[in-house]
């Protein structure tokens, strides 16, 4: 992938990464993205203990969406957050 002038050139695919600032923007956002086609997303988190922070990611191969912190009530949150993304998940429903 290359980039030029703020665009991302691929033959196959290009990435739009955006690191949201406020908890409440990631968590819509990354839930709305994942309803829009389940199969397709893919979610990763991951902890740093030296900074003590964690970073999370959402993506479809189109967009994604991250957040990072090293606030204790974020991180109870984003506890939260995905136990409701495994409720989506092991929900029959189809959204």
């Amino acid at each position: 992938m290359w980039v030029v002038h703020g665009h991302c050139i691929n033959l196959f695919y290009c990435v739009k990464m955006t690191f949201l600032e406020s908890w409440e923007d990631f968590e819509q956002a990354a839930e709305r993205l994942y309803l829009q086609d389940p199969m397709k997303c893919r979610f990763t988190q991951k902890y740093n203990h030296s900074a003590g922070g964690l970073e999370m990611k959402m993506t479809d191969n189109t967009v994604c969406l991250q957040f990072k912190t090293d606030a204790a009530q974020d991180m109870k949150k984003m506890e939260k957050f995905v136990n409701n993304l495994m409720r989506h998940m092991a929900s029959k429903e189809t959204h």
